[in-house]
């Protein structure tokens, strides 16, 4: 169940992070993060960049709790990260995909839904959902050791979003995808961030980045250089862009008079917009869909699962978790036996035992005609151990004495 997270509590807050690596010797060696302060708000797309040696996967592994900061204070959800309480809010997709290669994709996710305690139907309704967001519907029952890296990368993807996190870390989640599931994973992303996830991703895809972050920072070296909005970074402030529908050129010759005689400046270029070749590329795969061309691949990516968005399903999900709870609860506290404060052994079988031999057992204990017959001797009880099991404290010794 996702816990509302007040909007003015930052999920995450470095402050003056310091994370140095120690040879054999615990000598000082490798300053990994040097001096990292940083905060995500909820609901946003947070971006962490850099080249590689950066300290962007050790800033990850140290907000996951994988590692211990040498200086400075973490906090996620206003809690250390190693605190076990907030592991269940947390989802993450690691740089690999590390999942078992011989279950399929269906056993994948069932495995994790299980790691967090999800009841049955409540992980077979998710499972479904999710793979149909992913477009591994149809190649559920492969095993895993048998997808692509971008289906791998699809799969790892729905594990992350198994529990319904409100935080999400995504370490170069289009990784090995081809352009049409990049975009794919591109929408995924924004939709989350819509229906209030908040998102780390951290990616060497630049372009991937710009699509989708609201902010972003820029490590180098572990230390960091730049921090903001992307459209206050990005833009070009020594430049004018004028987009219009096509001219003559008669008109624009016209419009590179005018800004020369009033603003003294020329018309450094005019010409058509492009579309991207992404564009293009995902166009010409759309047009093979729609001609029924046949693919072993992943299939289009469905719509956001709507445990994740919330909607009806949502709602219904989250009913079947409350009554999941309730009947494991009093399944609980049926199988607790109750018993008196004072329950002895039963009043039948003691008062058998210090019977006489002699007696004949009542019809009620008497053994079945049928039961073989025992020619072991009866065995008999000691006095004073039956009466102080029946309640009689007086022992016959005491009332010698006495």
């Amino acid at each position: 169940m996702v816990t509302t997270v007040e909007k003015s509590v930052p999920v995450v807050q470095l402050a003056g992070v310091c994370k140095t690596f120690r040879d054999f010797w615990r000598r000082p060696r490798v300053p990994a993060v040097v001096d990292l302060t940083l905060e995500v708000r909820p609901g946003e797309v947070f971006g962490l960049l850099g080249p590689n040696g950066s300290g962007k996967s050790t800033t990850i592994k140290m907000l996951l709790g994988l590692l211990y900061p040498s200086k400075g204070r973490i906090a996620i959800f206003g809690r250390a990260p190693s605190d076990v309480a907030i592991k269940n809010r947390i989802g993450f997709l690691p740089e690999e995909s590390y999942l078992y290669r011989f279950l399929d994709a269906r056993e994948t996710l069932d495995y994790f839904g299980r790691l967090f305690r999800l009841p049955p139907l409540v992980r077979r309704k998710r499972t479904d959902m999710l793979l149909e967001m992913v477009g591994l519907k149809h190649e559920a029952r492969r095993p895993i050791g048998e997808y692509s890296k971008g289906m791998a990368r699809r799969i790892g993807l729905a594990q992350a979003l198994i529990n319904d996190p409100e935080f999400l870390i995504l370490d170069e989640p289009t990784s090995g995808l081809d352009p049409l599931g990049t975009r794919q994973i591109k929408d995924l992303i924004r939709e989350l961030g819509r229906h209030g996830k908040t998102i780390l991703l951290s990616s060497h895809m630049l372009a991937d980045v710009e699509d989708v972050c609201d902010r972003v920072t820029i490590l180098y070296g572990g230390r960091q250089r730049a921090a903001g909005h992307l459209a206050e970074l990005l833009s070009v402030r020594d430049k004018t862009q004028i987009i219009t529908d096509q001219l003559s050129r008669q008109t624009i010759e016209s419009i590179r008079d005018l800004v020369l005689r009033l603003e003294h400046k020329d018309v450094l270029d005019v010409s058509s917009p492009r579309t991207s070749l992404e564009e293009f590329f995902i166009s010409i795969v759309e047009d093979a869909r729609r001609a029924n061309v046949a693919t072993s691949g992943a299939a289009g990516a469905g719509a956001l699962a709507e445990f994740l968005g919330g909607g009806k399903a949502g709602d219904v999900i989250r009913r079947l978790e409350s009554a999941a709870d309730t009947s494991i609860n009093s399944a609980a506290v049926a199988a607790t036996p109750v018993r008196a404060p004072d329950e002895g052994p039963s009043k039948q079988v003691l008062e058998q035992l210090s019977r006489p031999r002699s007696e004949p057992t009542p019809a009620s204990v008497a053994p079945s005609s049928d039961a073989p017959a025992t020619t072991a001797a009866p065995i008999e009880a000691d006095a004073d151990v039956l009466r102080q099991l029946m309640g009689d404290r007086t022992s016959p010794k005491r009332e010698a004495s006495s």
